[in-house]
């Protein structure tokens, strides 16, 4: 960017919305960057943006297949609690009725740190993948 004379003008400073608890356990990055799983229902990604409406902001739960690259479940929110993406994850489980092993990759936001949110992977035979602090994931 600086070579070519681009300069970056930020509306407002970045906020981290959300830190895990210390007390919550964040698992090992089992997905290692292997974004291309050769079958569907291997390996699924989750992540959480925000929308600005005129109503206010939103977030937006997802799950992604990383095979397809489809979005196979979602949850719309004016908050981001635990709450919103068990409900990105409920709807992709009812689509896909995956069997068990499916890898569920994501940051370590503190919505998917949570002993809730373990507990949804472990009840239906998921294997919890995060990604190190600060790693930005391309696919």
């Amino acid at each position: 960017m600086r070579k070519l004379g681009l300069v970056v003008i930020q509306r407002q400073a970045y906020k981290v919305t959300t830190k895990r608890k210390h007390s919550d356990s964040v698992a090992d990055n089992v997905l290692n960057q292997n974004f291309n799983p050769p079958q569907p229902n291997q390996a699924w990604a989750g992540d959480v943006t925000y929308l600005r409406t005129n109503q206010g902001w939103l977030y937006l739960a997802i799950v992604m297949d990383l095979n397809s690259r489809r979005i196979i479940g979602w949850s719309l929110s004016a908050r981001m609690t635990v709450n919103l993406v068990e409900r990105a994850l409920q709807m992709a489980i009812t689509l896909r009725q995956p069997d068990k092993g499916v890898i569920f990759h994501s940051d370590r936001g503190s919505q998917y740190t949570s002993k809730q949110y373990q507990s949804l992977l472990t009840e239906n035979g998921m294997i919890a993948s995060m990604s190190s602090v600060g790693a930005l994931i391309t696919l």
